[in-house]
C-alpha cells in the first residue's frame, strides 16, 4: 500500500521583587511579569522587547497551546525567521508566549495582547478547535487590524474558517494517514493481521489531534480496531496512566499510538516498566528528545516528525507579509488562495524508523509529501540546527 499525497481535508522571565517588577511591568523593561497564567499582561519570549514596546516598535507574538519542547524547536525557528527576514530593520520583534495548556489561557492571552498597540501580528497554535471564545477573539484582534493566523493547531475550518486568513503547519489528515501506514506495515511484518489500538491525545476535540486520528483509523482499515482516543490534558502523569489503563482495559491491543509529543515517552515509559514491549507496536508523532532517546533503546517502531523549526521560520515570513501587504510571498505560500485547501500551507513531514530494517520502507509514501529517514540520519540533521527535538 503506498500512501499518496492528499491535499488537507484537514520566558527568559526576569523575577523582580516588590514595587521594582510592578514597575517594570508599567514601563515595558522586563521581559515578563508573571508566573503561571497572565495577570496584567502575558509573559513572552524570543523578542527583545516581549512585553510592552515603543510607538514605532512593532511586534509578532506566537501563542502555543501548552509548554512542550516541540515549542523550543518552534522559537529557534522565530529567531531564524526574525533574522532572515530583516524584522529588526523593519521595526519588528518576535517572541513566543507559552499558554498553560487550557482554552481560558488562550482567551485571556489573546483579550490582553488586544489592548496592546504594538501588536501587530498573532500566530496561534488553537487548542480546542471548535471553541468560540476564542474565535471571538480572534477576529476582534482582526478588526483592529492585527493580522492573526494559525499554526500548528487551526480552528474548524468548516464553521471558523474567518478567524484567520491562512494556517501553517501539517497537513493532519496525511500524517495521521502516514503513521497509520506505517504502523500497519508494521503489524503485518508481525504477523498480526487484527488487534485493537488506543491513541493518545491532549485532547481528542483539538483540530491537529483529532484530524491524526482520523487519518490514522482511515489508513489502519477495519481488522484494526479502533477501542479508545484518550485525552490527558496535557498531564504528563495523566499521559502514562492513561497508557496503564488501556493496556489493563483492553487486552486485545496490538498497537499504543501516541498523537503529541509527550505522548510517546509516556507510552515508552510505561511498556518498558511494565515488561510489555514486546506485545506493542509504538507509533508516535513528533520527536521529542525524551523519544528520540527511547528509540535508540527499541522502545518506539516510528516516529511520523513534523518540522517546528520551519512552522517558526515560516510563521515569521508570512506575518511580515501581511503587515507590509507583500502580495507576492503571501502568492508564493497560497498559490491557490480561493480553493477549498488554499488556506494551508504545508511545512512537511518525516517518517524516522530506527535503522534499515524496519519493515516501514520509503516506497510506502508519496516522496513528495514526506522524507523517510533513519534514526542516525535524523540526528544528524537536528544536530545541523542545532535541535534537540522536532
Amino acid at each position: 500500500m503506498r500512501l499518496e499525497s492528499n491535499p488537507a481535508s484537514g520566558p527568559d522571565r526576569l523575577s523582580l521583587p516588590g514595587w521594582v517588577a510592578a514597575w517594570a511591568c508599567v514601563v515595558g523593561l522586563a521581559i515578563g511579569c508573571s508566573a503561571g497564567k497572565p495577570t496584567s499582561a502575558p509573559v513572552a519570549d524570543g523578542g527583545s522587547t516581549a512585553v510592552g514596546g515603543t510607538a514605532s516598535a512593532k511586534r509578532f507574538v506566537f501563542i502555543t497551546n501548552g509548554d512542550d519542547p516541540f515549542w523550543d524547536a518552534l522559537l529557534s525557528g522565530l529567531k531564524e525567521g526574525e533574522q532572515r527576514f530583516g524584522c529588526a530593520a523593519a521595526g519588528i520583534t518576535v517572541s513566543r508566549d507559552v499558554n498553560n495548556a487550557s482554552a481560558e489561557g488562550q482567551i485571556e492571552r489573546l483579550r490582553q495582547y488586544a489592548t496592546q498597540d504594538d501588536i501587530a501580528g498573532i500566530a496561534i497554535s488553537v487548542i480546542q478547535a471548535d471553541n468560540q471564545s476564542i474565535v471571538e477573539e480572534m477576529k476582534k484582534l482582526q478588526a483592529k487590524g492585527v493580522k492573526v493566523i494559525t499554526v500548528d493547531g487551526d480552528v474548524n475550518r468548516s464553521t471558523f474558517r474567518d478567524a484567520r486568513p491562512f494556517y501553517i503547519g501539517t497537513d493532519n489528515v496525511v500524517g495521521g494517514r502516514t503513521l497509520g501506514a506505517a504502523t500497519r506495515a508494521i503489524l503485518e511484518a508481525k504477523g498480526i493481521e487484527k488487534g485493537g489500538y488506543v491513541q493518545f491525545a491532549g485532547f481528542t476535540d483539538n483540530d491537529n489531534a483529532r484530524s491524526r486520528m482520523d487519518g490514522v483509523k482511515e489508513t489502519l482499515g477495519a481488522n484494526y480496531v479502533e477501542r479508545d482516543r484518550m485525552a490527558d490534558e496535557m498531564d504528563l502523569p495523566r499521559a502514562r496512566d492513561n497508557v496503564r489503563n488501556a493496556t489493563q482495559n483492553h487486552k486485545d491491543l496490538a498497537a499504543l499510538v501516541g498523537i503529541w509529543a509527550y505522548n510517546a515517552p509516556a507510552i515508552a515509559d510505561v511498556v518498558t516498566e511494565t515488561g510489555t514491549r514486546d506485545k506493542y507496536v509504538v507509533a508516535t508523532f513528533d520527536a521529542a528528545d525524551l523519544a528520540i532517546g527511547q528509540m535508540e533503546k527499541g522502545n518506539i517502531d516510528v516516529m511520523v516528525v513534523q518540522n517546528p523549526f520551519e512552522m517558526g521560520v515560516r510563521t515569521v515570513r508570512l506575518l511580515k507579509a501581511l503587515v507590509e501587504n507583500d502580495e507576492a510571498v503571501i502568492k508564493e505560500m497560497y498559490p491557490r488562495t480561493g480553493q477549498p485547501d488554499g488556506d494551508i500551507h504545508t511545512t512537511g513531514l518525516r517518517v524516522v524508523v530506527p535503522n534499515a530494517s524496519s519493515p516501514v520502507k520509503p516506497g510506502l509514501f508519496d516522496p513528495n509529501v514526506v522524507e523517510y529517514m533513519t534514526l542516525p540520519d535524523f540526528q544528524a540533521w537536528l544536530t545541523k540546527y542545532n535541535l534537540t527535538s522536532s
